[in-house]
């Protein structure tokens, strides 16, 4: 072997060896912890304008705690003993009369992931989803599918059993439970203004799908520096449409990591679980909301499986399934379901 090529070899080596030094001291992701307080929460919207609650970096995860979608004085009407309210609703009150709007959603955050900007996507994988209580609560409002029809307000608290997972109805009925957040999204373009929490949209938001349980992965589009994240609307269970405006309402914990990807962009929020792809869409009509989930998916099997048009149609009508996410947020939602074991390759 020649001077020349030893030399190489060496080189070669010596880079590897560098490479390798310079990966182990790659600092670990940073645990954050985020609770509910006066400070840290928004009742309500999402928005351009809100102050961070948390800056991060992506990467970083965090240990979030959200707040049950109501006030002291409902629950305890439905007759939750006063000492089971959590002392961090309460604390949130001030807020109440002061800064709230135009929706009734309780929101942990915003938080601030330092290189997300315009046009990027921000990944959230969601870790851990724990319930906080036990208990929940499900109640008719008057915006529920049939509230032209139904006029009872009637309001539950429905005990929750942490160990067995399972809701206790009434005698004779045990709901399995999958707790995940119906609320996680961004701040909207800033020409959209204080955005109400209630409808969902491009910043994903409510979307109420009851997919997005631990081991999942939600993908929002970026509008404005930082993201500005928000979560809460927590749900111990739901079935598909949310008829009567609520699931089975709750506090929840949970552990998210945030990536933020440049380079590539989507226009709506999409999802990936252990089994499936999900492409969401919202409008206040449901067949221009199943429109923009069935584009999506077209769109995505375009890009990521390289298929022509015409074949990503025809696969979404042989295995995708679209379903009805929910529909009382004003905006209604649609989800189209594509399964990952199609791919056996």
């Amino acid at each position: 072997m020649s001077l020349s090529s030893t030399c190489k070899i060496i080189h070669a080596f010596a880079l590897v060896i560098t490479n390798l030094s310079l990966a182990q001291k790659k600092e670990p992701a940073t645990v954050h912890t985020l609770n509910p307080s006066p400070t840290t929460v928004v009742w309500g919207n999402y928005w351009s304008e809100t102050p961070p609650a948390l800056r991060i970096k992506s990467g970083d995860y965090v240990r979030v705690h959200t707040l049950i979608t109501s006030n002291p004085e409902r629950l305890e009407g439905a007759g939750l003993p006063a000492d089971q309210v959590e002392k961090e609703l309460r604390d949130v009150q001030v807020i109440a009369t002061k800064d709230r709007g135009p929706g009734g959603h309780v929101l942990t955050g915003p938080i601030y992931i330092e290189e997300a900007e315009q046009g990027d996507i921000l990944e959230v994988k969601i870790n851990t989803v724990d319930l906080a209580l036990p208990y929940g609560y499900n109640a008719i409002g008057q915006s529920g599918f049939l509230s032209d029809e139904i006029f009872d307000r009637k309001m539950q608290i429905i005990q929750l059993d942490r160990e067995k997972m399972l809701g206790h109805f009434a005698n004779g009925i045990e709901i399995p439970l999958r707790p995940f957040f119906g609320s996680m999204g961004v701040a909207p373009p800033k020409e959209a203004g204080k955005w109400n929490s209630a409808p969902p949209w491009i910043h994903a938001g409510n979307l109420d799908n009851k997919e997005l349980v631990a081991g999942t992965t939600l993908l929002i589009p970026v509008h404005v520096k930082g993201a500005l994240f928000e979560i809460g609307d927590g749900h111990a269970a739901q079935g598909n449409g949310e008829v009567d405006i609520t699931a089975i309402e709750t506090s929840l914990k949970g552990t998210l990591q945030f990536i933020v990807h440049k380079g590539k962009s989507i226009k709506w929020p999409r999802a990936e679980t252990p089994s499936h792809i999900i492409t969401m869409g919202c409008d206040r009509d449901l067949n221009a909301a199943t429109h923009i989930a069935v584009r999506e998916m077209i769109q995505y099997l375009m890009q990521e499986k390289k298929l022509s048009q015409a074949d990503a149609y025809m696969l979404c009508s042989i295995a995708v399934d679209v379903n009805i996410t929910q529909l009382v947020d004003g905006n209604v939602g649609v989800h189209a379901m594509l399964p990952k074991s199609i791919f056996v390759k």
